[in-house]
């Protein structure tokens, strides 16, 4: 690495601090629930299991709903002891969901943005992106941050809300379901109690007690590929850009990622041969023999944590059964290539939370929560698929999969088309949601766009959810928003808003790039979700094509036909 010439800049001294920095993880006190303490027992309307990213995420949100729930986690404090890095890449859309959480300032702040990432085979470029140069939202391509911060951050944030009740140390051991609801039992330090609920959110990770209490089979895999990730804290910056090597001269010609984070640590992900033993390669004079590879003789750095490991996938056939939803990594678990795990998470829970809140509060059949599953399973489906073909790339499973790899990285030295052949991971985006009982015509995800208001405000797309609760957003291009339009605020959970209308509607006034991202022309209507994802778009449309959009994409059209075809709604 000292010989490549893209390569940053090293210190002078060659001064070393093993294992100098720590970060003190938060420690949350156990509190005997109302359970343990002879209160009469209470039905909560959600209960959530595990207290990761997905389960923080969909808890916060929530609770910005006004929505009571009660979160259990077995620990009693956030990412994993010995403060490993764990997830570090936040994505555009995860990043817009935290603006609306109210933790975005805390991340950004903490965390390293960054937009340009660089791929090497031996010491050359052969590819490289800017992902801000087409960027039309308010937040950034990418923030890296430990995924102990941004729980912690969740964590506070919950509390700052105050509806959500957080319970450490609580052990789920036992699920029943019947017809009206599910009943837990939950194992704490003073004991067991049952608790009952509408619906359970299973949000406990890869290994769920609840999927295997309800006997489900996620159809793991497990790959024979095999890592070691060491964080590192160097004292002169670096450019803050991610650097992949396919074939890295001082890796044994294997694959390494570099990655800036908070707190001035760089993650080094180290691709180790298929039967690498764990211990080994975790050993001190081992780790210091290959970042010294890496860094080179002169480079300052303290080590700040090692951690080999491989990784599976699994998907479950089915994310809702029942009373039942499962989120993050207990319903899909792909391989950690384009940060495709942790964000698609984050925004299972940004899917479920709404629709919760609307069947909740009755303004929406409980129908609506079936396209949780069609929208996210499809999303996990096309992560995997994704991931999937980036690991073969990595790690060829044959000798014409090698072969491959040498023609492309060959033909990207000096061939463009050649470039973005080169898969070392398809970075995380959102999901564009398939044809559906609630999604029609369209099914993408706006950006948090930046938008005027009448008579000149500033705002954006993420203030407007904020400023509209849990409500679509019906948004009408070129023509003010007439007496049947506005009828339908008063029967149904939607805002409408008049768009790049020659004349100000005295209601609000939408200029910008809105228009342009959906190719809206003067009478079309656009109705948004919650989630910010687009529910459909009609052409020169008239009130009633409105309404009948808005019913679908509650999912009252899903209801009559379920009715019709007598399964309970």
């Amino acid at each position: 690495m000292s010989n490549n010439t893209h390569q940053p800049p090293m210190p002078d001294s060659a001064a070393r601090v093993r294992d100098s920095y720590r970060h003190d993880l938060p420690v949350y006190p156990f509190v005997a629930p109302p359970e343990l303490c002879g209160a009469t027992p209470i039905r909560y309307a959600v209960t959530i299991v595990g207290a990761g990213l997905a389960g923080l995420t969909l808890a916060c949100d929530l609770a910005h709903r006004g929505i009571a729930c009660v979160l259990l986690d077995e620990d009693n404090t956030v990412g994993v002891r010995g403060a490993s890095s764990r997830g570090i890449v936040y994505a555009q859309k995860s990043l817009e969901i935290f603006a609306r959480l109210g933790i975005y300032a805390r991340i950004a702040d903490k965390g390293i943005t960054w937009s340009v990432g660089r791929t090497l085979a031996g010491d050359a470029e052969v590819y490289h992106f800017d992902m801000q140069r087409a960027n039309d939202s308010v937040q950034p391509p990418f923030i890296n941050l430990q995924q102990f911060y941004v729980e912690t951050f969740l964590v506070e944030r919950i509390q700052e809300l105050g509806v959500c009740d957080l319970r450490w140390q609580s052990r789920v051991t036992t699920v029943q379901q019947n017809d009206t609801g599910v009943s837990v039992q939950v194992s704490t330090p003073q004991g067991d109690y049952w608790l009952e609920a509408d619906w359970l959110i299973d949000a406990s990770g890869v290994n769920s007690v609840i999927r295997e209490s309800l006997g489900l089979d996620p159809h793991p895999a497990r790959s024979a590929d095999r890592w070691c990730i060491t964080d590192v804290r160097v004292t002169q910056p670096w450019p803050l850009e991610r650097w992949t090597w396919v074939e890295a001269p001082f890796n044994d010609n294997r694959a390494v990622w570099q990655h800036p984070m908070g707190d001035g640590v760089w993650r080094l992900d180290y691709q180790m041969a298929p039967d690498a033993d764990p211990d080994f390669v975790s050993r001190p004079d081992v780790v210091e023999a290959r970042l010294r590879a890496h860094l080179g003789p002169d480079c300052a750095y303290e080590q700040v944590w090692v951690g080999p490991y491989s990784y599976r996938d699994h998907l479950l056939p089915q994310f809702r059964h029942q009373h039942v939803f499962f989120i993050g990594d207990a319903a899909h678990l792909v391989c950690p290539f384009g940060a495709r795990g942790g964000n698609a998470g984050i925004q299972d829970a940004d899917n479920l939370g709404w629709k919760l809140a609307l069947v909740r509060k009755g303004q929406a059949p409980t129908s609506l929560l079936d396209s949780y599953h069609d929208e996210r399973h499809a999303a996990a489906v096309e992560n995997l698929e994704v991931t999937s073909r980036t690991a073969r790339f990595l790690a060829p499973r044959s000798p014409a999969e090698l072969t491959l790899r040498k023609a492309v990285l060959q033909l990207a030295h000096e061939f463009p088309f050649a470039r973005p052949l080169v898969n070392t991971g398809r970075m995380s985006i959102a999901n564009a949601y398939p044809e559906s009982p609630t999604v029609t015509n369209h099914g993408d995800s706006m950006h948090n766009t930046p938008l005027v208001f009448a008579p000149g405000a500033q705002s954006n797309l993420v203030a407007l959810v904020q400023q509209v609760g849990t409500a679509y957003i019906g948004l009408l291009f070129g023509t003010t928003c007439n007496a049947e339009f506005r009828a339908l605020e008063a029967s149904a959970p939607v805002r409408l808003f008049s768009c790049a209308a020659k004349e100000y509607d005295p209601h609000m006034e939408i200029n910008g790039n809105v228009g342009v991202s959906l190719c809206a022309k003067p009478g079309d209507f656009a109705l948004i979700r919650p989630d910010l994802y687009v529910s459909g778009i009609i052409h020169n449309a008239t009130a009633e094509q409105a309404r009948s959009l808005l019913e679908r994409a509650l999912g009252h059209a899903h209801a009559r036909a379920a009715g019709r075809a007598g399964v309970p709604g």
